[in-house]
């Protein structure tokens, strides 16, 4: 049975690495809907213009920059596959792979995230759903958990990354323009989300087919988040830009949610995290893998064309 699945493994890798084109990241055997867009490299103006409406102070100066090839998820991870990452019951039958793939380690050296106090969907809805109120930790851990089980590279995207795809060659508010009264066919947020998240998926996408960029759940980032970190680019063309955290708080969500009004669900809106998210957690010291008071933060997966070093790798993984 092993090499039936890690047959599957390798023409899934082979296939990815191949071509630059959409593929569909089988786990186990299995697939749980894992569909990886390829977003081509390009330049964009990152932040929003002084003239833009409900503009931010920390969406500026607009700068330019450059953004090499990656694969992202057309969907927001969802409960299906971010339970597979709490419960580990599939680690057994993890392929074996080598140095010609892009990851190679043992999937029992990766943490995994505790099982909460709460029921973390809070009665939201599990399949077909976003994975919420988890820490920017445990989804970085997760994506070192899917590098362990298929081979391929995950890792969270850049702040840069994730609005170079949402604006998918855009320069507007929004990837589908200026028109607000079309926001409801695109996204949910407070007017429309009747308090609650939904299914991924149940929008219209981009122009490069991701779903759910704007609005439903908000999504972690690599970066750290600072209020005035534009201003050193000003007047520049800068390559892959990431702030790299030194500090827990505050880190960088994209997109807006359920809960926000629409002018955070613009395309350069940003948000820092906050220890205030675990307000309500009853663990004394509080969980390093969930923010019970963020019902409103998942995340999505990115894949690099350009596999990193074996020391990046691991510095994307881990804070």
């Amino acid at each position: 049975m092993k090499k039936v699945l890690q047959l599957i493994f390798f023409i899934n890798i082979s296939y990815g690495q191949n071509n630059f084109s959409t593929y569909n990241q089988i786990i186990a055997g299995k697939d749980y809907n894992l569909e990886m867009v390829p977003i081509p490299a390009g330049n964009f103006l990152m932040g929003s213009p002084n003239s833009e409406k409900s503009r931010l102070a920390d969406e500026g100066p607009r700068h330019s920059v450059e953004v090499d090839s990656f694969w992202m998820a057309k969907y927001e991870t969802t409960w299906d596959l971010y339970h597979l990452f709490m419960r580990r019951t599939i680690d057994k039958i993890q392929p074996d792979f080598d140095s010609n793939t892009e990851v190679n380690i043992d999937v029992d050296g990766v943490s995994g995230a505790t099982t909460p106090y709460l029921e973390m969907s809070f009665g939201m809805g599990t399949d077909g759903f976003p994975a919420i109120s988890m820490t920017q930790l445990a989804a970085k851990k997760f994506c070192q958990w899917l590098s362990a089980m298929t081979g391929n590279f995950y890792r969270l995207p850049t702040e840069a990354e994730w609005e170079y795809a949402c604006r998918a060659n855009t320069k507007t508010a929004y990837s589908f323009g200026e028109n607000l009264e079309l926001l409801g066919d695109y996204a949910w947020f407070k007017t429309n989300s009747e308090k609650k998240y939904h299914k991924v998926g149940q929008k219209n996408p981009n122009a490069w087919g991701l779903y759910d960029m704007h609005g439903n759940v908000s999504e972690w980032t690599l970066d750290q988040y600072d209020s005035k970190s534009y201003y050193k680019y000003l007047g520049q063309n800068v390559s892959n830009p990431y702030e790299k955290p030194t500090k827990l708080y505050p880190r960088v969500v994209k997109g807006g949610s359920w809960m926000n009004s629409s002018y955070r669900l613009r395309s350069a809106s940003r948000q820092g995290s906050s220890k205030r998210w675990k307000k309500q957690d009853p663990q004394i010291p509080r969980s390093l893998w969930w923010h019970t008071d963020a019902q409103f933060v998942g995340f999505r997966v990115i894949r690099p064309k350009i596999t990193p070093s074996l020391k990046d790798q691991d510095e994307y993984w881990n804070d």
